[in-house]
């Protein structure tokens, strides 16, 4: 079954067309056609810039003289500056790619490009310091250090972060990120004195800490109520609008529609693709 065509745009020129295979082939999704790095058909909107660009990325494993396929043969942009969200089912292979794109995990095969450069082989001391400077990391379970202040558990990356900000700044700085997010009122409570959205909002502060390009949230919503979910998305989107690139994993269809693209797996493999038209017209 076919895509539907992107929604006509006046004045714009007919859709040029690229041979399959080209380095401008077309990807369609439901509302919008583009090719790597840029729109097509849209003279007057400004080009896309990928961040990240995964190349024929594949993993298995091999057990009992068999090969488990988890991912196969995957193919995708992250646009710079986009929410891009990986929405699936359990089991579709969401966890692993987040594994692959952060550099936890190695592929089986295939590749991924960070602003066209292949992540980092040097082994895992150079792998760790290139992930720390690359990303900050939201869990679903919010992974906040009990017996400390929601101060102290900022201050506590920053200090991991191998002076990025000088030691003098690090509360500052702390209560900066956490102001961010609206709870530098909740500077000196520990992780029990908060509620369920106000824990992720810290850990989110957390994760901006020491000012990645890259935040990258795993199922971000999965243990809150529908309004600390709402507000919780609403500040990576805020985080969008600052210039950082933020992806988010889920399973919650609702929440995929309000990221600016992203990609929808089912049993390890590619079948949705999205790019929003606000994302477009931006």
């Amino acid at each position: 079954m076919g895509y539907p065509g992107p929604p006509s745009v006046p004045g714009t020129a007919a859709r040029p067309h690229y041979p399959v295979g080209s380095p401008f082939a077309l990807v369609r999704t439901g509302y919008v056609t583009f090719a790597i790095g840029r729109l097509v058909g849209e003279p007057d909107i400004p080009c896309m810039e990928p961040l990240a660009k995964a190349e024929r990325l594949s993993r298995w494993i091999d057990a009992g003289g068999k090969r488990h396929p988890i991912l196969e043969d995957l193919n995708f942009v992250i646009p710079r500056g986009s929410l891009f969200v990986i929405n699936g089912p359990s089991g579709s292979g969401k966890s692993t790619l987040l594994n692959l794109l952060t550099g936890v995990d190695r592929p089986s095969s295939g590749g991924i490009l960070f602003s066209h450069e292949r992540m980092p082989d040097k082994g895992e001391n150079a792998l760790a310091q290139w992930r720390g400077r690359t990303f900050g990391i939201v869990f679903q379970s919010f992974q906040l250090i009990p017996t400390l202040s929601a101060l102290d558990n900022v201050i506590l990356a920053l200090e991991l972060g191998k002076g990025h900000f000088l030691r003098k700044h690090w509360a500052s700085r702390a209560l900066e990120c956490l102001a961010q997010f609206d709870v530098a009122d909740l500077a000196h409570r520990l992780p029990r004195q908060m509620s369920g959205g106000q824990q992720q909002r810290v850990a989110i502060a957390r994760a901006m800490a020491n000012d990645p390009p890259i935040v990258v949230a795993d199922e971000p919503t999965g243990n809150l109520d529908t309004t600390a979910a709402s507000g919780v998305i609403e500040a990576l989107r805020g985080l969008v609008a600052r210039g950082k690139t933020v992806v988010l994993v889920t399973h919650d269809a609702d929440i995929a529609r309000r990221g600016t693209a992203g990609i929808d797996l089912m049993d390890g493999r590619i079948v949705g693709r999205r790019l929003a038209p606000a994302f477009v017209a931006a």
